[in-house]
């Protein structure tokens, strides 16, 4: 398989639309973007700041870099409990919104497996 060059440009905005779409998840981008996830998390941490949009629309900072960041932890050290309960709230939210995305997907796929396998009797 060919090796594909990106401008430099369509990464960075790559990186924009991951970090500035509320509720995103690096495969869910990737798969728009038609590339592969691996790519898409190395420019994040090429180009990444560290921020994500919570599904809620607040600004978070992103898993990305706590997993790569051995120093840094998931949570703030110095964040209040109504800065805690927030941020819970919107990873709460994020999930929920991943949760039911993937059960729509799921069910559109058994119905047309279904679909397909019974076009099979011939």
């Amino acid at each position: 398989m060919a090796r594909k060059n990106y401008s430099e440009e369509f990464r960075r905005q790559a990186v924009d639309l991951y970090e500035s779409t509320p509720g995103a998840t690096v495969r869910g981008i990737a798969e728009d973007l038609g590339i592969v996830r691996g790519t898409l998390r190395h420019w994040l941490e090429a180009y990444g700041t560290g921020k994500k949009t919570a599904a809620d629309g607040t600004l978070t900072s992103s898993p990305l870099q706590a997993k790569t960041s051995a120093a840094s932890s998931s949570a703030p050290t110095d964040e209040t409990p109504e800065q805690r309960i927030a941020r819970l709230e919107a990873e709460n939210a994020a999930l929920r919104a991943e949760t039911t995305k993937l059960t729509t997907e799921r069910e559109i796929l058994q119905r047309a497996a279904k679909y397909f396998a019974g076009e099979t009797r011939w």
